[in-house]
């Protein structure tokens, strides 16, 4: 089953866990450590992403990662489209100008940022899915900056995809029995991540 049929039928723990874990393997852009979503992940196994325990420790992560409020990200080429007409060609091209001088890691964290600014903070079926669906898109574009590859799905982008289907096909099989097994496929995607991050950091030094 594809990844859009699967978050299509996932239920409300699972399009929860989905999300989750795109923005758990992200979290090395974020400069926070391994430990800081945790207390959601165990929010979802006391009793599901609809408990107050989640908004709480929703909360407390963004304070911690300063990802409060989703506005506040203003990296070029990632907020909405203008409206048609609205700037003149002067302002195109100096928005252009400053969207080059952006780095990629910029972008990608500017995407993980949003991913947690956006989270609900009061889940319920519909606004889980629209931010299940849009933290799995935001994780492979993330994936995509960062990959290798010049254009197309490279490595990195593979296997984000392939974490991702993973995470939903074991809720869909196991419901709460599949969080531990999801929390690791997460895991391994966090660490190869901050490994990249860290070899372009090197690189650029």
């Amino acid at each position: 089953m594809s990844l859009v049929d699967l978050i299509a039928r996932a239920d409300e723990r699972g399009l929860a866990v989905s999300g989750l874990a795109c923005l758990d393997r992200c979290v090395p852009l974020l400069g926070g450590d391994d430990e800081v979503l945790r207390p959601l992940w165990s929010s979802l196994a006391d009793g599901g992403a609809d408990g107050d325990a989640w908004g709480e420790r929703l909360a407390k992560a963004r304070a911690e990662l300063d990802c409060a409020d989703p506005s506040a990200d203003t990296v070029p080429g990632l907020g909405p489209d203008p409206a048609p007409g609205s700037g003149s060609g002067a302002e195109t091209e100096t928005e252009a100008e400053t969207e080059a001088a952006v780095s990629d890691e910029d972008r990608a964290a500017a995407l993980a940022r949003r991913m947690l600014a956006t989270a609900p903070g009061d889940p319920c079926a519909s606004t889980l899915r629209a931010w299940a669906d849009a933290c799995s898109a935001a994780a492979l574009q993330i994936h995509r900056l960062l990959d290798v590859a010049a254009d197309g799905d490279g490595p990195l982008v593979a296997a984000e995809r392939r974490r991702q289907v993973a995470v939903l096909e074991l809720l869909a099989g196991r419901g709460a029995g599949g969080l531990r097994p999801a929390l690791e496929v997460s895991t391994e995607g966090r660490r190869v991540l901050r490994a990249v991050v860290s070899r372009r950091a090197r690189g650029r030094s």
